[in-house]
């Protein structure tokens, strides 16, 4: 069995999920990456060259090619993850993925809203539940494990945007979701927190680059810049490195303090 804490992070395979692999990696975790396939000759994207950076740091990296959709995977997963390092320390939330089309509310599709709410909530919640039931039975066998699962949500969790409704509603969803696994898990030991990133330069946001780049310089964000990965994935380090032991159901927004409310 590992000696090294272990960390199983959904979407892996880019963006922010990429960013968090890579700190966890450096800050002592060995890694598990899902995503939804894995391109053993890609040494430019996806879960190969994660794997690759990931080794750099002298972590070591499994590959779970699947997609979280699909509930039928989720034991196939955690089952590879055991097999392979005997634990699973920190299960990270991150997999998620936004409309093919950005309609109005009125225009929202019965298609593109079951797509988003599978894989963004639905997968998510029933990956937490198989997860959890596995940290239960790894307490009694790993001395001193401190497991913990992180939701990434989104600042979408509670700010409107009318036209991608379903992406809104599925991390309203998700963060309710943290918040309900933080109270049931408490008694056990176990910590989830939720992470909202606010606006993130990644594959997902780069399709409206232009509009995002006008709204920061109209004074949207105060810090006044795009967040990177790596913001969000600090972030998560420090809660998966057991610096918040006191802070269960904890909601840490990144967003360049769009949070603030002002005038």
């Amino acid at each position: 069995m590992n000696v090294k804490p272990v960390a199983l992070i959904t979407g892996a395979g880019r963006g922010i999920g990429r960013g968090i692999a890579l700190e966890l990696a450096r800050n002592g975790f060995d890694i598990a990456g899902n995503d939804i396939a894995f391109d053993a000759q890609n040494l430019e994207k996806g879960l190969n060259e994660v794997r690759l950076r990931v080794e750099e740091t002298g972590a070591a990296f499994l590959a779970v090619p699947a997609d979280i959709s699909d509930l039928g995977k989720h034991h196939l997963i955690l089952d590879a993850v055991l097999e392979r390092f005997g634990r699973v320390d920190c299960l990270i939330n991150n997999a998620g993925v936004a409309p093919p089309a950005r309609l109005d509310i009125l225009e929202t599709t019965p298609e593109s809203f079951d797509r988003v709410l599978s894989i963004n909530l639905r997968g998510g919640f029933f990956l937490t539940q198989r997860a959890a039931s596995v940290m239960l039975d790894l307490q009694a066998k790993i001395e001193g494990y401190r497991p913990c699962i992180i939701f990434i949500t989104s600042i979408s969790a509670d700010v409107s945007s009318i036209n991608r409704a379903e992406y809104c509603i599925s991390k309203a969803g998700l963060s309710q979701a943290a918040t309900i696994f933080a109270h049931r898990l408490a008694e056990y030991g176990i910590q989830v927190f939720e992470i909202r990133p606010g606006i993130i330069q990644t594959d997902m946001t780069m399709p409206a680059r232009e509009k995002y780049d006008r709204l920061i310089a109209e004074g949207l964000i105060p810090q006044h810049r795009w967040g990177m990965p790596e913001d969000v994935a600090k972030a998560a380090a420090a809660l998966a490195g057991g610096e918040f032991a006191y802070s269960t159901g904890a909601v840490i927004e990144v967003s360049g303090g769009m949070n603030i409310r002002r005038l």
